[in-house]
């Protein structure tokens, strides 16, 4: 079974992986597209995730003493933008970036605590934030949510169809070293090392094919 939290992540992947950040919103943008998601455009979500990516390579940078792999850190760190825009507070005075880069940080951080296997576990219940009452906010709490309506799920339904659909177009390799490198299909979380150990190739290789098979499914679904 493809891992759902994996899958939404894929067309965020694509964009990081060929490198592509598009430009920091202007605020007066800023506002309109938040307002927009507040009242549900999701849309206007996928706009503030975006124009932030280069928020994520930014932080990315301070952690580049340690020996994780860059890619990596940069798929984890895309993982944090993406709960940050989701969980965000409207009325909060706090500005989108501060917030989003605390939760970036913050998940990087766990990664780098955690052992490989515990990987995906620390994932879910690291702490990103915390609501108005001053609550922590999990991403597991974020992730499951069993009080959503039967439109919001049939809206999640068909994401889950156009990505399942979009990773047929991958060759058997690509989505081979996908399926590894972000657990789908049932597969542990592998770094481009390990995959490269394991397929007696050079890593460079399976970062081109993981970087390739990213934009081709980030193209196919921005379709």
């Amino acid at each position: 079974m493809i891992d759902l939290l994996s899958l939404l992540l894929l067309p965020i992947l694509g964009a990081i992986g060929s490198q592509s950040f598009p430009e920091v919103l202007s605020p007066e943008d800023e506002e309109k597209y938040l307002k927009l998601w507040e009242q549900g455009d999701e849309e206007a979500r996928n706009i503030l995730i975006e124009h932030n990516l280069r928020l994520v390579a930014h932080i990315v940078k301070k952690f580049e003493n340690t020996r994780e792999d860059k890619d990596d850190l940069l798929s984890i760190g895309a993982f944090g933008l993406i709960k940050a825009v989701d969980s965000y507070n409207f009325n909060s005075s706090t500005k989108l970036a501060t917030y989003a880069a605390r939760c970036i940080e913050n998940e990087i951080l766990m990664f780098l605590r955690s052992s490989k296997r515990k990987r995906q576990d620390t994932w879910l219940y690291s702490t990103i934030g915390s609501d108005k009452e001053g609550n922590e906010i999990r991403l597991c709490d974020v992730i499951e949510d069993p009080g959503k309506s039967a439109f919001e799920k049939l809206v999640l339904e068909e994401k889950i169809a156009t990505i399942k659909e979009a990773l047929k177009i991958l060759t058997p390799r690509e989505l081979d070293i996908i399926s590894r490198r972000f657990g789908l299909n049932g597969r542990e979380i592998e770094t481009q090392r390990e995959i490269a150990r394991s397929l007696k190739i050079s890593r460079s290789y399976v970062s081109r094919i993981e970087k390739r098979a990213l934009t081709k499914l980030y193209l196919k679904i921005k379709k």
